[in-house]
């Protein structure tokens, strides 16, 4: 009896770690946040900065997350183009995308987790793997690589990832095969999620499903080591290249939280396959757009 109950105990203490730690983190990044950068702000300049840019801002956070939290992809492709179709360069909407994501896929995993979506063993397999892709391509995009010179190569890259989603979308008659080198999958998404803006949903969602896994725990699973690889790149971010862009920032944020609960609901509710269309068109749209800028 008494080793049942120490069993049932560690079961439950494990699964309050998995809501504990991103409410941990989070917390503790808002107040590290706040302590760093409380003197960029004063009272007049915090209500200036609730104007129709923040609106606009706002609504990309609320829709990406809806696109990222139901198809387990889409927040970074979605974001970032709506970012650099309105004219935020490259390093700022990359590192909005990443700190607001800090807190976005936090409130996704804890979301994904309460209705029951997360495979935890996958979780595990994705997370350092992807954590380390995710540093390194961070780091490149903020002390190395200059953004004004890879901007159209981003935009061909969100074409790309586009394209990726719409293919997955149509194809029919899935056959489960065992899905190989996970940690290789998850090097090269949070890689090029760091780099480009957008990437791990639509690279490592995208490639799971393509191999017949469940929808249901594969979006919440990739969602929840989403968090992890979010905070890493979003940590690099602010430690090489500083924080720039706090309304972009914010709208992102507060959208994003705004509607995780209401993704992670609707996750088996809404019929995939069109809405993973409608998101690739949109993307590529909003890509040709930022392009026909820079020809």
């Amino acid at each position: 009896m008494e080793k049942e109950l120490k069993i049932n105990n560690t079961a439950s203490f494990k699964e309050k770690l998995w809501i504990g730690i991103p409410v941990v983190l989070l917390v503790g990044l808002l107040f590290t946040l706040i302590y760093n950068h409380h003197a960029e702000f004063s009272w007049d300049g915090f209500v200036a900065g609730f104007n129709q840019e923040f609106l606009v801002f706002f609504a990309i956070g609320v829709f990406a997350q809806l696109v990222d939290g139901t198809l387990g992809m889409g927040y970074g492709a979605t974001s970032t183009s709506f970012l650099l179709a309105y004219g935020v360069p490259p390093v700022v909407s990359s590192t909005a995308v990443h700190v607001s994501e800090m807190f976005t896929t936090g409130a996704s995993a804890v979301s994904h987790h309460r209705f029951g979506n997360i495979n935890k063993k996958l979780v595990k397999h994705l997370l350092i793997p992807g954590v380390l892709g995710s540093i390194t391509g961070a780091y490149l995009l903020s002390d190395v690589i200059n953004g004004d010179v890879i901007k159209p190569f981003i935009a061909v890259y969100m074409i790309i990832l586009a394209v990726i989603i719409i293919r997955k979308a149509l194809k029919k008659n899935i056959v489960k095969k065992k899905t190989k080198k996970l940690g290789a999958l998850a090097v090269f998404g949070g890689f090029m999620d760091s780099v480009g803006g957008g990437g791990w949903g639509p690279i490592v969602t995208s490639t799971l499903l393509g191999r017949g896994r469940n929808p249901r725990y594969t979006i919440g699973s990739v969602n929840a080591a989403e968090f992890a690889i979010s905070f890493a790149s979003g940590i690099t971010f602010m430690l090489f290249g500083g924080i720039h862009g706090w309304q972009v920032i914010i709208g992102l944020i507060l959208g994003g939280v705004f509607s995780a609960p209401l993704a992670a609901y609707l996750v088996n509710k809404i019929k995939r396959k069109p809405m993973m269309v409608a998101v690739g068109v949109l993307i590529i749209l909003l890509s040709l757009k930022t392009l026909s800028k820079l020809l």
